[in-house]
C-alpha cells in the first residue's frame, strides 16, 4: 500500500495471519459510521456491475462486516493525525 484505508475481505484471516507486513500497518476496529459508508460502496459496486460477491456480502450483511479487515498504513495515520492537529491553526491564518 502506497497510502490511505483499505477494507479487505479476510474470510479466513489469511491476510491478517501473514499475507500483509504489519511492520508498516495497523489493523483498526471498523466503526459503524465507516461499516455505513463500506455498505454504500458494495451496493453502488453492486448496483453499476451486478457482481454476485457483493450481493452475496450485503444479503449476509452482518456476517460479511465481521469478515472484513481495515488495514491503516502507519504513516498514513500519523499524517491524518497532524492534520487534525495543524487545520485550526491554518484556520486561524486565514482569518487574521
Amino acid at each position: 500500500m502506497s497510502g490511505g484505508i483499505a477494507y479487505v475481505y479476510d474470510p479466513e484471516n489469511k491476510f491478517v495471519n501473514g499475507l500483509c507486513n504489519t511492520e508498516t500497518i495497523e489493523f483498526e476496529e471498523i466503526s459503524e459510521e465507516v461499516a455505513a459508508e463500506l455498505k454504500a460502496i458494495i451496493e453502488k459496486h453492486v448496483l453499476y456491475t451486478d457482481s454476485e460477491r457483493g450481493a452475496e456480502l450485503l444479503a449476509n450483511w452482518d456476517r460479511s462486516l465481521n469478515n472484513f479487515v481495515k488495514v491503516m498504513p502507519t504513516e498514513y495515520k500519523k499524517a491524518l493525525i497532524r492534520l487534525e492537529t495543524e487545520e485550526p491553526m491554518f484556520e486561524e491564518l486565514i482569518k487574521a
